[in-house]
């Protein structure tokens, strides 16, 4: 027999529980995300293995990182998971998956000044215009920071200018 106020009880408690994640990563076989995290109630810290079901080399990591982010089962623990962290490791786990090493997906998440981005896929140069967003975000200043200044005027140096064909004067007189 259903008795609606168990039913109520059992929605309150689920509520009250408390997750802060902690860290994150990948376990290969079988393809999973590793989460510890801290209950706050018990002040236990956990590890919560989540599987990765129905994912291939070929699927979409950004539609899987925001499946599992709003899965039922496991949306209070990775609430404090930030989306681009799932899809880091739904990217690493694909790569695995296609034969690259843990060294080569890493690698590729890193920024690198002096890389050519032109010659990137369109897969990694996604990577690396994520990673930029990230950066920007991170240093942004808004007008709430503490450290804010509105018009800051910053002096780089000077750097010795290259000469251009374009600069010289043409014989059309322009």
């Amino acid at each position: 027999m259903f008795h609606p106020f168990t039913a109520e009880v059992l929605v309150d408690a689920s509520s009250k529980m408390s997750f802060e994640a902690k860290r994150c990563g990948v376990q290969f076989s079988p393809p999973s995300i590793v989460l510890l995290y801290e209950d706050k109630a018990s002040k236990h810290v956990r590890k919560r293995i989540i599987p990765v079901r129905n994912f291939s080399k070929y699927s979409d990591y950004s539609m899987a990182a925001e499946r599992l982010k709003n899965h039922p089962r496991h949306r209070d623990y990775l609430k404090d998971v930030t989306q681009s962290q799932l899809e880091k490791l739904h990217i690493i786990l694909r790569d695995h998956m296609d034969g690259l090493s843990l060294e080569h997906s890493l690698a590729s998440f890193r920024l690198d000044p002096d890389e050519d981005l032109n010659k990137l896929d369109d897969d990694e140069l996604a990577r690396k215009k994520g990673q930029m967003d990230e950066v920007f975000e991170k240093n942004r200043r808004r007008k709430d920071d503490p450290d804010f200044v509105y018009d800051l005027e910053m002096d780089f140096g000077k750097t010795a200018q290259e000469k251009c064909s374009w600069d010289e004067e043409s014989d059309d007189g322009f």
